[in-house]
């Protein structure tokens, strides 16, 4: 069985960083891509980004593109999310996902198999 668990949240000032992790036990990941989401209070869920585990291609959203980094360990089977040059409207629970069938779709939320229960990421201004 998949279990995605997320950690590294918290509450940071604006222009801050945080390095969110995900270990991920149950599957080999290789083939599989991963990717971090967030959900605002009152907004839906959206991506941030993925990685394709075997060959580390990187996708971002634009709002974080050039901030936020993406990367794996392989021998630790762990996701991060390094958030650099944070901003309030990156407040939001951020969710580790994974898609098992290595989709085109990997800003789409109905892309992904297994999902974390999320870890709290506060920015004040």
């Amino acid at each position: 069985q998949v279990q995605l668990v997320e950690s590294g949240g918290g509450l940071v000032q604006a222009g801050g960083s945080l390095r969110l992790s995900c270990a991920a036990s149950g599957r080999t990941f290789s083939s599989y891509t991963m990717g971090w989401f967030r959900q605002a209070p009152g907004k839906e869920r959206e991506f941030v980004a993925a990685i394709a585990w075997s060959i580390g291609t990187t996708y971002y959203a634009g709002s974080v593109k050039g901030r936020f980094t993406i990367s794996r360990d392989n021998a630790k089977n762990t996701l991060y999310l390094q958030m650099n040059v944070l901003k309030p409207e990156d407040t939001a629970i951020y969710y580790c996902a994974a898609d098992s069938h290595a989709s085109a779709y990997y800003y789409y939320t109905n892309a992904y198999d297994y999902w974390g229960q999320g870890t709290q990421v506060t920015v004040s201004s």
